[in-house]
């Protein structure tokens, strides 16, 4: 019989904890410059590095996968639910209620994006900062996550995108900690180059709305392809030059980072070869040339032939990226265009960047898979592998990927049944098709959903229940369900 390495596992929280109280520091400078109250950053801050400090002096032994599984779940779970303590302190607007106040810090943590604010203008600069602040963090710490931990236990898509950038990908360098620090630069490098343009268009009178607050407020969701935005009516709040722009960063945001590493080698014969980026493009351009016509023929669209091509190109990207910005209210338009971006919440980006979902490479093999599988029963003595971008993809790899989509598919159904079941009870009714783009929204981390949890309504109206079940799953989704399925199996604990 053994047991799980309590002390590493308590440790290496309080190393995370540690560091995580730095961030804090941004919403402070933010209180001061507008004259605002700094206390309730500066108390959790102090707290966290507290807790930090002392958890980290337990001794600590080598990193092992059953202790990684539990630092993985915990991590998340306990910077999330600390993302939550500020908003708790300012107490203002809907965050009097602490489990608001925990939905928006997982939402945040996660790069989920869906919020509960009713009135963006009760609440203080630092605490909309604080916001962004907390899903650049959670980008970032999916990147490194996945480059020095989730990697070794074969989840995240680790081994997927082995097989697809013929990398290891935790070797873009011989050193883990090398690796990790140009995976953080090129996401900060992309953050700050995502900031200037933005302030650019401003100071130019390009985008006159665009503040250098704005700038650095939607720079640092953009990258992080994460979705929260200081503004009631998102992105929508600008002129459509930064739509465009905006596009261009949750692009490369939801691209693998070590296929952007290869380009910043000038290693473009990469990007050329990689079959997950075209297919990833191409879903992007289907989909949006199809919401397109969509909106053209329908007879109460207002928009004309330009409007329809940037709404559709822009709301496609931030729903496949699962960013979740929003231009316009979706949910006025048809039900054919609805339905088509209910559908883009299943695909996510690339495997090896910020975004969420299923993802873009999980899908591909799965369409390679099933056409060899058909291709093999009508020709019995066949032989055929799945090719990706000339390598062979092992069995076990596309085992793993049929397992973790239905895996995840049947979290989503079981999900959209709590949650339906959970309005009624609650006398709160909540539609069929509300809590099926809720359950979506909420557990592969897209952001908005469709009726009153749209792009410009909030997640505040449903049952109190309800949101703690979408504050699970924004966790659970965020860290791929395997880490927390692994924790609830007997045999972990033995």
């Amino acid at each position: 019989m053994t047991s799980i390495d309590v002390r590493t596992t308590v440790s290496i929280l309080g190393a995370v904890l540690r560091w995580y109280a730095v961030p804090f520091l941004a919403p402070i400078a933010v209180a001061l410059l507008y004259g605002e109250s700094p206390v309730p950053y500066a108390a959790p801050m102090l707290g966290t590095l507290a807790l930090g400090v002392g958890l980290e002096r337990f001794e600590r032994e080598n990193l092992q996968e059953r202790e990684a599984f539990l630092v993985v779940s915990l991590s998340w779970l306990s910077v999330g639910l600390i993302g939550a303590v500020p908003l708790v302190i300012e107490g203002t607007g809907v965050f009097a209620s602490p489990v608001n106040a925990a939905f928006e810090g997982m939402s945040g943590i996660t790069t989920t994006g869906a919020t509960v604010i009713r009135d963006f203008g009760v609440h203080s600069r630092a605490l909309l900062m604080w916001r962004q602040v907390l899903q650049w963090l959670g980008g970032l710490g999916v990147l490194l996550l996945a480059t020095a931990v989730l990697s070794r236990l074969s989840v995240a898509g680790a081994q997927l995108m082995e097989s697809e950038a013929r990398t290891d990908s935790t070797r873009l360098t011989p050193k883990i900690e090398d690796t990790a620090q140009i995976i953080g630069g090129i996401y900060a490098g992309l953050t700050a180059l995502a900031a200037l343009v933005l302030f650019a268009l401003g100071i130019t009178g390009l985008a006159p709305e665009m503040t250098a607050y704005d700038a650095v407020a939607h720079a640092l969701t953009s990258v992080a392809t994460a979705g929260f935005s200081p503004r009631a009516e998102s992105v929508g709040a600008f002129v459509p030059v930064v739509h465009w722009v905006v596009v261009v960063f949750m692009t490369l945001g939801a691209t693998s980072f070590v296929l952007l590493y290869a380009l910043l080698r000038r290693d473009f014969a990469r990007l050329r070869e990689s079959e997950e980026f075209r297919f990833y493009v191409g879903v992007l351009g289907a989909a949006s040339l199809l919401v397109a016509g969509l909106l053209l023929t329908d007879s109460n669209y207002a928009g004309g032939p330009w409007a329809a091509v940037r709404q559709s190109v822009f709301q496609v990207t931030s729903i496949v990226t699962t960013t979740g910005y929003a231009t316009v209210d979706f949910n006025t338009w048809s039900p054919a265009a609805k339905q088509v971006l209910f559908m883009c919440m299943f695909i996510g980006g690339m495997v090896g960047s910020t975004t969420c979902s299923i993802k873009a490479l999980r899908w591909l093999i799965v369409l390679k898979a099933f056409g060899r599988d058909l291709s093999v029963a009508s020709h019995r003595s066949a032989v055929r592998a799945v090719r990706l971008s000339g390598e062979v993809v092992d069995e076990e790899t596309i085992r793993d990927v049929y397992a973790y989509t239905l895996v995840a598919l049947v979290f989503f159904l079981l999900a959209t049944v709590l949650i339906v079941a959970d309005g009624a009870r609650a006398n709160q009714p909540v539609s069929e098709f509300e809590a099926l783009t809720a359950a979506a929204s909420t557990f592969f981390n897209i952001g908005p959903a469709f009726g009153r949890a749209g792009p410009y309504g909030t997640y505040e109206g449903f049952a109190r229940s309800s949101k703690v079940l979408m504050t699970l799953l924004m966790w659970v989704g965020r860290i791929e369900i395997i880490p927390v399925l692994v924790l609830l199996t007997p045999n972990f604990w033995r």
